[in-house]
């Protein structure tokens, strides 16, 4: 991640809360003065990491992260109540107020190229801009190759550890399944279930393997939320309407975007960011032909930064 700016310590810590029972954790960093950036992590429910402030000029962006609902920094940890798409789209407007921006550029990768979609097209005159990576429609059948059937052809070794907490006759729907177990009052099975699903995905986020993704996605704090609060809006078909965010992109006709995806993405295949691209030529895609679902491979960390250097250029 060579291509990404320098460490940087957060100037201001927020705790904001919205409805009961969740607080979120906000934070500001670079420039007080600058362009207002908000960074909306994936999952949803995997919070962010210190690495994710450094896809910004600090001297040009005033940047905004936030751990969405039950997750990182948030609590209650891994809370499904009151935690729905419009409940976040909603907190981001809050986020917004509260801290007197007027207009935002929107960052999000995978779970957050969703949120920052849907949040564009409830108010595209709140947004300035739009940087987008490893586009995530949430439509079933996107939902279905990862955790039904598709992805398991593609990584068949790394599939028998997904299926292992789950008894073979219930995996003719994985997703409620694992839904069950993840919501279920026996603790050591939930944990379980929740490490295998949050694994499967670490393991097939990178091009070539890295244990530093795996290590990451098998930490249980992280997989606890993650796993509950993905399989929690998946069986809840994300809180989405049909096809709303291809159905909507119209909407996104006047906002300047960079969108960004890898050639091999096995997590959210690259034929969403196309069907996207299609409906709103206006953006910009860029093609990595050398990377998986993962911010962090190097030609995706270099074509972020370029973008939201290209952005900065532009909002001046």
């Amino acid at each position: 991640m060579s291509d990404l700016y320098p460490h940087l310590e957060p100037y201001v810590n927020h705790t904001i809360e919205v409805e009961p029972p969740h607080k979120l954790h906000v934070e500001e960093c670079g420039n007080p003065a600058g362009i207002p950036v908000v960074f909306l992590h994936g999952g949803p429910g995997s919070g962010c990491e210190p690495y994710h402030r450094r896809f910004f000029n600090p001297d040009k962006y005033r940047i905004i992260l936030f751990d969405q609902r039950g997750c990182g920094r948030s609590s209650p940890h891994a809370e499904l109540k009151g935690n729905n798409t419009q409940a976040l789209v909603a907190d981001m407007e809050l986020i917004r107020g509260k801290l007197g921006v007027e207009k935002w550029l929107v960052f999000g990768g995978s779970w957050g190229s969703t949120l920052g979609l849907v949040y564009a097209e409830t108010y595209p005159e709140r947004v300035s801009g739009l940087v987008l990576r490893g586009i995530f429609l949430c439509r079933p059948r996107e939902i279905e190759w990862f955790y039904q059937e598709g992805a398991s052809r593609i990584f068949p070794d790394y599939w028998q550890s997904y299926l292992k907490p789950i008894p073979e006759a219930e995996r003719g729907n994985l997703l409620q399944a694992y839904y069950q177990q993840l919501t279920g009052n026996n603790e050591m099975q939930r944990m379980a279930a929740a490490k295998a699903w949050s694994v499967w995905e670490g393991r097939c986020a990178t091009l070539e393997p890295s244990q530093t993704v795996v290590d990451h996605f098998d930490d249980p704090f992280i997989a606890l939320s993650l796993a509950r609060i993905e399989c929690h809006y998946f069986v809840n078909n994300s809180f989405l309407e049909e096809n709303q965010i291809l159905r909507d992109a119209h909407k996104l006709n006047d906002i300047p975007a960079v969108i960004v995806h890898g050639r091999y993405d096995m997590v959210c295949p690259i034929e969403s960011a196309w069907e996207l691209h299609k409906a709103w030529p206006q953006a910009e895609l860029k093609i990595i032909a050398d990377a998986g679902h993962s911010a962090s491979q190097a030609g995706t960390c270099s074509a972020l930064v370029e973008a939201t250097d290209k952005m900065a250029a532009l909002l001046a």
